[in-house]
């Protein structure tokens, strides 16, 4: 307790006032040391003479310049290195070699000399004093006095520089005991790394259940691909937390900071390296413009908005008809905006709406995200889903070409692909829309054109939210096929890619955001009980919490997705993750008549003559 008043008190005097501490603490000290030198040299109580009194007094005199020169009185005590320990040891061997040259030359005019080990001593303990001064302040001020054994006892996965500034900043700041490193380098194992033992991956069961583990942090970059969910899926079956933080890069840019160290989640154990986003991509096509996201309520059209916002836009418009769900999104961005936020409640099937909205706000550049995506749902509701995904995306397209907007650019699904149900193939359509507006003559100073990528970690359409809330109630977790996949991305990369793929597209395009490779749905479920702390219950391990049920695939369901027709016939862009689809198929024949016909099946309430309809792409 009164460690701690003491330390109160000299926190709060003013860094002058503690620099001019140390000074006098270093000159007193200094002269002191001197003295002991003589004193330990001669084995008795040293009393000097006049000019051995000038010769002790000009030790302190000559070393408090070279310290100030040096930058002593500069650090910083809270954040004082251990490298701080050399350059003390720097300063004080030229203040000694200094003081030498002034005994020397004063011998040389006759005075009187000193004993050739009395140097030496001075150095030595003047080296103990000054860094136990500077580290015992740093003890006494800032120091917790929570003994660091109760901090969760803490392993960190890699040995590069991101491993060792976290081991660093973690320890100073006595949030965790870091007790080791792991390491996959075969070179880095069983050395020894800030003082810490770097142990080999192969024998980290053991090194948990010996040092109690609370928690592993894995450092960036974690391996890549199939090995990363190996290795996240190994470390998952231990009795520790998993975290992981943002990249060194980001930490020292200010996007994080080391608090934002998380537990590890489903999108890191994605089969695909991210890629940092284009600033002058993203800048390109949102800054000064005016931009209108349909859908805006959704998982997508949210994130998208987010986004858009972070970038300064010169006005930002949300449409959508979850009048709970616009509000909550306008709320939000709200509260940081520096633009106007606009806030529409209504469908995109409605024509003078979509042309009041898109006029009366000079809209630039329209994100049509709204759509009906969950597969059974849609199936189940064709009407309402091929009114709201087909129509709503013809009335858009038509409003935005009157209304002269610079860019369109529809959120397509790898369903779109060979379509096996309705969701897919009023996605198709939608495509088809969007490349019959673009290659219209009247679009030719227009781009209209269509993203398409698979599954979004977390959206509305993901199986994510069914597996998070099965896993929540105990399981079963319910997959329906043991071999289907599915391509994964994280919504926020997404958001990032559709603003980009906006700048690399010309009116008509299909472009891919490249996914990565398939993740087996089977494989997902197995990652998302162990990422919730829980083990798998099957035949190998009878005694698991949860258990994953083969359910069978629902009617319209694929076994696989595509991201395109022809694999062959895509091409990259100057983008390593947006990819350009060549060789599209061709529009049916008189497109505005085939979606007058659509328009009228769903007028009749025919779903049967609708279904036809919808399947038929053929352009005659």
């Amino acid at each position: 307790m009164y460690r701690g008043r003491l330390a109160h008190q000299l926190g709060r005097l003013p860094r002058r006032t503690k620099k001019s501490l140390f000074v006098v603490f270093d000159g007193v000290a200094l002269l002191f040391l001197v003295w002991a030198s003589f004193s330990l040299r001669l084995g008795q109580f040293f009393i000097p003479s006049f000019s051995q009194a000038l010769l002790m007094l000009a030790a302190p005199a000559i070393a408090i310049p070279i310290f100030v020169r040096m930058g002593l009185y500069r650090s910083v005590l809270r954040y004082l290195p251990e490298r701080a320990i050399w350059t003390i040891v720097a300063a004080m061997t030229f203040a000694v070699l200094a003081w030498v040259g002034l005994v020397f030359l004063t011998q040389m005019t006759g005075g009187e000399g000193i004993p050739r080990s009395i140097p030496i001593s001075y150095w030595a303990l003047g080296v103990v004093a000054i860094v136990g001064s500077r580290f015992g302040a740093k003890w006494l001020l800032f120091e917790q006095l929570v003994p660091l054994q109760a901090a969760p006892r803490t392993l960190i996965y890699g040995t590069g520089e991101a491993a060792a500034q976290l081991a660093t900043t973690l320890t100073r700041a006595r949030e965790r005991n870091v007790l080791g490193f792991i390491a996959d380098d075969g070179a880095m194992q069983g050395m020894d790394m800030l003082g810490l033992r770097v142990h080999p991956i192969s024998g980290i069961e053991a090194v948990v259940a010996n040092f109690g583990i609370d928690e592993i942090i894995a450092t960036t970059p974690l391996p890549a691909g199939e090995a990363r969910r190996a290795l996240l899926a190994r470390l998952g079956n231990l009795p520790v937390h998993l975290r992981t933080m943002p990249p060194i890069v980001d930490l020292a840019a200010g996007k994080y900071s080391i608090s934002d160290i998380r537990d590890i989640d489903i999108d890191d154990l994605l089969r695909r390296s991210p890629v940092p986003a284009d600033p002058r991509l993203l800048r390109d096509v949102v800054a000064g413009r005016t931009i209108l996201v349909t859908g805006a309520a959704g998982s997508i059209g949210s994130a998208l908005s987010r986004t858009i916002a972070a970038l300064g836009p010169a006005k930002l418009v949300l449409m959508d008809f979850n009048e709970h769900g616009l509000y909550q999104i306008g709320r939000e961005l709200e509260r940081e905006a520096t633009f106007p936020v606009v806030r529409v409640l209504g469908s995109v099937t409605d024509p003078a709406l979509a042309r009041q909205v898109i006029g009366n706000n000079g809209v630039d550049t329209v994100y049509h995200c709204a759509a009906f995506k969950h597969v059974s749902m849609v199936e189940a509701n064709c009407l309402e889903g091929a009114r709201n995904n087909v129509l709503g995306t013809w009335v858009m397209t038509e409003a935005a070409h009157d209304c002269d907007v610079k860019d369109f650019i529809l959120i397509s699904s790898d369903k779109a692909v060979r379509p096996a149900n309705v969701m897919g193939a009023t996605k198709r359509w939608s495509e088809h829309i969007v490349r019959h507006q673009g290659m219209r003559k009247s679009a030719s100073r227009r781009n209209f054109a269509s993203v398409r990528f698979g599954n979004v970690i977390g959206s509305s359409g993901s199986v994510v939210p069914l597996f998070k809330e099965q896993i929540a109630a105990g399981g079963p977790v319910t997959v329906t096929h043991e071999d289907m996949t599915r391509y994964f991305m994280s919504v926020r990369e997404a958001a990032e890619l559709i603003i980009q793929a906006t700048t690399l597209s010309a009116s008509g395009d299909i472009l891919l955001l490249e996914m990565g490779g398939p993740v087996r749905i089977k494989d997902l479920a197995e990652d998302m009980i162990m990422l919730a702390g829980y083990t798998v219950r099957n035949a190998e391990n009878p005694e698991g919490d949860i258990e994953i049920a083969i359910v069978g695939a629902a009617e319209g369901e694929k076994l696989h997705e595509e991201l395109a027709y022809d694999a062959s016939a895509i091409v990259a862009t100057s983008h390593p993750k947006i990819l350009r689809a060549l060789g599209a198929t061709a529009l049916p024949v008189d497109l505005p008549s085939r979606i007058a016909a659509i328009a009228e099946r769903i007028e009749l309430r025919d779903e049967p003559g609708l279904r036809r309809v919808l399947f038929d792409f053929d352009a005659a």
